[in-house]
């Protein structure tokens, strides 16, 4: 019997292993022998491979480095601010980098480590370790809110209606090195799925610290963030890459909502608006220089999060003389940008009109091929929009029927709740299961379909063990009962 379970089980890592296998598809359009995109391999040898290693850096000397935290210094600077700052703070590591470094992040809030219907902003520095600046400027923002909390309007009202996290340091590794890229020289704004090139989306074949950020956004719920860069000044915004992989504009769906994000945070700044290169002081990602695998279109696209990329400094390494004056110059376009959060856009939660309970639905504004998900537990959600404008907020979910209103955004932010009704199908469904002694509410419906999927993985693996047995005992009919199978499976609607 035991051998039979192990030829059972290796039969059905062979079947998965095959249906994971790459196809020979290269990309949505675009012929890369042509115009191979940045961060990528031609097609040498019927292969098309992601290239993130690089070696030609200006060498970064003592001098330079003085004055900035090292990674021990950092990590003890960041439990020291959680002392500090215990009331409105917490500290936690995602993860840990390739050296094992922790990558630890700091919350603020006023009530840290709590989940509220508020929308939820991240920092992320020194993604690059060669730029050094964001990890700095980000400590700075952390103290001056604790320092400020109660005084200052700006930062009362982050600290009393935003979950802010702030991550210092994305590449300690890179940072320790004096280089760009990672321990294993990995430069990880190349190292996310993209939707462009999908060569590689097996998380687990991806770097450390990629995998953490990844796992991170995906059950932060965050609603925007901001990554910083160093090397130029001006705020960059999706897309980053285009389908034919030439420099040009390659707008997202929310490509006026990205324009208006990026544009406060130019305006907010000492002189980034009145850049020479960059009109208004923004770009978009394509039209500057195209790249493959970067973080802010996957978090966009992923994550159900309006990210920007923001080059802060001129100089990659700035003397550290320089950074109070990079923060003093930063410093109101950070705090502006996490602030749009509350300030703008529409805000709401979605509820069951059948029990009162929360809904994970799904949000979407007409004429915009995006979507925002509310939260599962408390049913909010948080949509970033350009002021001035009129929308059409729709609502829906799996057994509930749409609802939607059309709304005048202004100046500022926009609450709007939804209740939805469940459909006649859903009200059935509810009352021959509740014969049973289920209750069935919004809570045990989502454990019901994960039920349901963990049933129909155990069927899969029948009919796969099924199949086998059939090989060895009819091996003439086994073309026959595939395509069967396959016929079979086509009609079958699947279970969302």
């Amino acid at each position: 019997m035991e051998l039979v379970s192990l030829v059972l089980k290796r039969l059905f890592l062979l079947l998965l292993a095959l249906l994971s296998c790459p196809t020979n598809t290269i990309a949505r359009g675009g012929d890369l022998g042509a115009h191979p995109p940045p961060g990528f391999m031609g097609r040498g040898g019927g292969l098309l491979a992601r290239r993130l290693f690089e070696d030609n850096y200006p060498e970064i000397t003592d001098e330079m480095t003085r004055g900035y935290m090292s990674n021990s210094e950092l990590e003890e600077a960041v439990k020291k601010f959680s002392k500090r700052c215990a009331n409105i703070s917490r500290i936690y590591s995602i993860g840990k980098s390739v050296q094992g470094y922790p990558l630890w992040v700091i919350e603020i809030s006023d009530k840290p480590g709590q989940e509220e219907p508020e929308p939820s902003f991240k920092f992320v520095g020194n993604v690059h370790g060669d730029e050094p600046v964001g990890r700095e400027l980000l400590m700075l923002l952390a103290n001056w809110l604790c320092d400020n909390y109660m005084t200052d309007t700006l930062a009362t009202l982050i600290v009393k209606h935003v979950h802010l996290h702030i991550l210092p340091t994305m590449n300690p590794d890179g940072f320790a090195l004096r280089r760009r890229g990672n321990a294993n020289n990995v430069d990880l704004n190349r190292d996310f799925p993209d939707q462009f090139y999908p060569i590689n989306d097996i998380k687990h074949s991806r770097q450390p610290e990629t995998r953490a950020i990844m796992t991170w956004v995906k059950e932060g719920h965050f609603t925007a963030s901001a990554s910083l860069h160093g090397g130029a000044l001006v705020a960059n915004y999706p897309w980053d890459g285009s389908q034919d992989t030439r420099k040009q504009y390659t707008a997202s769906p929310d490509d006026k909502t990205f324009r208006y994000m990026a544009s406060l945070y130019s305006r907010s700044h000492y002189n980034m608006s009145l850049s020479q290169e960059f009109e208004g002081g923004i770009t978009n990602g394509a039209l500057w220089y195209p790249i493959y695998g970067g973080m802010q279109d996957w978090n966009y696209i992923h994550g159900g999060c309006f990210e920007l990329t923001l080059e802060i400094s001129d100089n990659k390494w700035p003397q550290a003389n320089e950074l109070p004056i990079i923060w003093d110059y930063n410093r109101k376009s950070m705090l502006n940008l996490v602030a749009s959060l509350v300030k703008t856009g529409v805000h709401g939660r979605i509820f069951s009109s059948k029990d009162g309970h929360p809904l994970p639905a799904s949000v979407m504004i007409k004429g915009i091929n995006y979507k925002v998900n509310a939260s599962s537990t408390l049913g909010d959600y948080h949509r970033m929009l350009t002021p001035g404008e009129s929308y059409e907020v729709m609502v829906s979910m799996p057994g509930f029927q749409q609802k939607g209103t059309r709304i005048l955004l202004g100046d500022e932010s926009a609450s709007l709740d939804f209740i939805l009704d469940p459909d006649e199908a859903t009200k059935n469904e509810h009352t021959s299961v509740k014969g049973f002694g289920c209750s069935c509410d919004g809570k045990d419906k989502l454990e019901l379909v994960e039920y349901l999927r963990g049933v129909h993985l155990e069927i899969y693996i029948l009919v796969c063990i099924s199949l086998f047995l059939c090989f060895l005992l009819r091996r003439k009919t086994l073309c026959k009962l595939l395509n069967r199978r396959k016929q079979i499976t086509q009609k079958r609607p699947v279970v969302v």
